[in-house]
């Protein structure tokens, strides 16, 4: 079993040409099956962006090619941004 603190210290890496993607940073779960559906990863800091938000990109839990000791490996993978999730509120 792998918990999330270590999905979390482990690089997201393009398998087909080695692009650092950067780190997950949460799960997308399907409330019906409990299944993980998608990583939700923050993309690498590039120098002098000490002052911008990082950006967050989903991947497909099906992109995932193997999870290493040090990295996880994904196939191509579409630039899906993170859509904030609708609170239901009661009336």
């Amino acid at each position: 079993m792998v918990t999330l603190s270590e999905l979390q210290m482990k690089e997201v890496i393009m398998m087909h040409n080695g692009k650092r993607l950067g780190f997950i940073d949460d799960l997308e779960i399907d409330e019906k099956s409990g299944l993980i559906t998608a990583i939700i990863i923050v993309e690498r800091q590039m120098r002098g962006s000490f002052f911008q938000k990082p950006t967050e990109r989903s991947i497909s839990w099906d992109q995932i090619v193997t999870i290493g000791a040090d990295i996880i490996l994904v196939s191509e993978w579409e630039e899906v941004q993170k859509q904030p999730t609708e609170i239901p509120t009661s009336e």
